[in-house]
């Protein structure tokens, strides 16, 4: 009597919880599903192709995104080009060539630190320093977005080194391979999906940023080329929203640029899925 009253009471918590966990998902997905319906649905109807390919008119009374769309592919590709760099070399010194532990330690505790400061603080700090030596400038916003997502490619690297049997390195050691064409011909091909995902998400976080270039990019929805461009003040997509929503009342253009880069957002989450299954199954061949 006493077993079957405690394999019942077993069987009403299990399905208890269950229930719970069926409840707190289907919340979460009607939530998510709810934003984006409700953001697509208020957005879509304004991305047109005078929208994407004109710049503002205020004496027209027209607006237009082609600044702010050039502004956030220069800003991605500056960022890259200084990030990658440091972040992956500082990568591979840590895991292979640095062998005090403790200052490796302590090095990767900073990282994370850094990794979970708030983006607005980076921006108070890339003002007062490459704003005041720069001028507000894509420049100033790039670099400010560096040392925001440093930590983040130089963990990701070492969690896929990390990941590479040590065996790959002896047996290229046993050939009569250096250290440096080990890593550069055996590790870093081994792990290279990891590398590629972790840029790719990093692309995600400087789309997404905006608190951090208000106070170091500027505001300005004007048209320039590119190295013109990252010496002049400008306004990303996510800046452009929040300018377009909070000073001038401009909602309908706010909703297609949150659209916009909702569906940028869904583009580079799958290039993420398909470019870590496409390296997975290249290296398993």
């Amino acid at each position: 009597m006493l077993g079957n009253q405690l394999s019942w009471k077993r069987k009403t918590y299990i399905g208890l919880m269950e229930v719970l966990m069926y409840l707190c998902t289907g919340l979460t997905a009607a939530l998510a599903l709810f934003l984006v319906g409700y953001v697509l649905l208020r957005g879509l109807h304004g991305i047109t192709w005078q929208f994407l390919s004109t710049e503002p008119s205020y004496l027209s009374g027209t607006i237009g995104i082609l600044p702010n769309l050039l502004n956030t592919i220069y800003i991605i590709f500056a960022t890259l080009v200084l990030v990658l760099p440091l972040g992956i070399g500082a990568a591979v010194y840590l895991t292979e060539y640095a062998g005090n532990r403790k200052i490796v330690g302590m090095i990767e505790y900073a990282a994370e630190t850094l990794s979970g400061i708030p983006s607005i603080i980076y921006g108070l700090a890339g003002m007062l320093f490459f704003s005041n030596h720069l001028g507000s400038c894509l420049l100033a916003g790039a670099l400010t977005l560096v040392i925001m997502n440093l930590p983040v490619v130089m963990r990701t690297t070492q969690e896929s080194l990390k990941t590479v049997p040590q065996g790959y390195r002896e047996g290229a050691f046993a050939l009569g391979a250096g250290k440096w064409r080990a890593i550069r011909t055996v590790v870093m091909p081994a792990c290279v999906d990891g590398v590629i995902t972790g840029c790719i998400l990093v692309v995600g976080r400087i789309l997404g940023e905006s608190a951090a270039l208000l106070f170091s990019a500027g505001f300005a929805h004007a048209l320039h080329g590119v190295l013109d461009g990252l010496m002049r003040p400008g306004a990303t997509l996510t800046v452009a929203l929040y300018v377009y929503a909070k000073d001038q009342g401009e909602f309908g253009a706010a909703f297609a640029i949150a659209a916009l880069l909702m569906a940028l957002t869904v583009f580079i989450n799958l290039c993420t899925a398909l470019t870590g299954k496409y390296c997975k199954r290249k290296n398993s061949i």
